[in-house]
Parts: C-alpha cells; structure tokens; sequence
C-alpha cells in the first residue's frame, strides 16, 4: 500500500452553501495512479462538512431545511456571547454532518451510487475558500 495525498480548494458563499466535489475527487484518485483502495476527504474548519447526496435543487433543499430546524440561525448560541459573532449554528451543524468522508474506489473509479455525490456544506455566514485535504491509500 501507498499513500498520495492532493488538495481540492473552493470558494463558497457560505450561508449554507453546497459544491459538489465529485469530480474533483474523482480527479485525485486518477492522479494517484492507484487501481484501488480508498480516498479519505477532510475539510479544514470547524464551520464546514463533507456528506453525500443527490446533489439535486430538491434534495439539497430539503437538507438544508432539515438542518435549519435542527439547528435554527436564530436561535441563542452561546458561541455568539463568547466570541460576539453570528456563526453559532454553522459550528453545531459542522459538528453534526462531520468533516469528513471516506469513499472506496476501485479500477480507479469512485463506487459512489448513481445517484449519488460528495458535496461540501459551507455552513458559515460569509464566503470563504475552502480547502479539502485528499488522501488516497491504494495499489
């Protein structure tokens, strides 16, 4: 076993913002040169995740509704009282979701469903460049 190891960056609005990285995951485990194994994803900071979904109008709504109702913008963190700032809600979703995401792969292709998409969830309320560390173990 080896290990390769890429970056992927992106810029997002914040606010609940989702990118999908398929591709550019899919583009780290070709530049591996590994046949397979695995690729583990990891977002630097605290107010952003990594997931999958049908990375569909629909179903990012009805995720992005969900996780207002789990944890409302409006509500009272007590983040906000320690640090004076509005981003409470994004660092209890960030916890939630998580900040990474491990995907097989094999002949070099990702065995994601088809349905399915790795997406970035920029929770945080101001835009940001995101950098995602991609690890590729394989042969």
């Amino acid at each position: 076993m080896a290990v390769h190891t890429g970056n992927i960056e992106c810029k997002t609005e914040g606010n609940g913002d989702t990118v999908d990285l398929t591709a550019d995951a899919a583009r780290v485990v070709e530049e591996s040169g590994f046949e397979s194994g695995v690729l583990t994803l990891f977002v630097s900071g605290s107010t952003a995740a990594l997931t999958t979904i049908e990375f569909e109008p629909g179903a990012v709504s009805d995720f992005a509704r969900l996780l207002e109702e789990v944890a409302p913008r409006d509500r009272e963190y007590r983040h906000h009282l320690r640090w004076g700032d509005d981003n409470g809600h994004a660092h209890v979703r960030a916890a939630l979701v998580g900040p990474d995401l491990t995907v097989p792969f094999v002949d070099r292709k990702l065995t994601l469903g088809t349905w399915q998409q790795i997406i970035l969830c920029d929770f945080d309320t101001r835009p940001r460049t995101r950098r995602i560390v991609a690890q590729v173990v394989g042969v």
